[in-house]
């Protein structure tokens, strides 16, 4: 039998603060956009850039330790898995979304402490193991 890998890495920039909710049983779920901006030249030489946008998806602690610290603009670092989400809308209309289901975040980057004092600081946070379907309890 053959496995499958369904891993995914990026660093970019919040495009929001994060929003948490919670699941009709309690279980704590957090969402953010990330944007991951590349830069290439082209065969004449012309510069080009470009930002792809990136919802992410927390559960459990890891939704709550991405809430208490993460901020619009702050450098982060997720690690994760791709999901495909298809819903029908209050008209019929059929709607996917294709988001990054964290199970490690690592803040990046230079942030200011209490004192507001710069300091170079790397804080990270993995999801515990889920046994559940908490991902079928999906609020919104």
């Amino acid at each position: 039998m053959s496995r499958g890998l369904n891993k995914v890495q990026i660093i970019g920039h919040l495009g929001k603060d994060p929003e948490m909710r919670y699941t009709p049983s309690g279980k704590p779920v957090t969402t953010f956009s990330v944007a991951v901006s590349r830069s290439w030249n082209s065969a004449d030489g012309e510069r080009h850039s470009e930002t792809e946008w990136f919802n992410v998806v927390a559960w459990g602690n890891l939704a709550e330790i991405c809430k208490q610290y993460l901020i619009k603009g702050q450098q982060v670092y997720i690690e994760g898995r791709l999901q495909t989400r298809r819903w029908d809308d209050k008209e019929g209309q059929k709607h996917t979304s294709v988001e990054v289901v964290a199970n490690e975040m690592m803040m990046l980057g230079e942030r200011r402490d209490a004192n507001n004092n710069h300091s170079q600081d790397v804080e990270s946070a993995s999801a515990e193991p889920t046994t559940g379907t908490a991902e079928d309890e999906f609020p919104f």
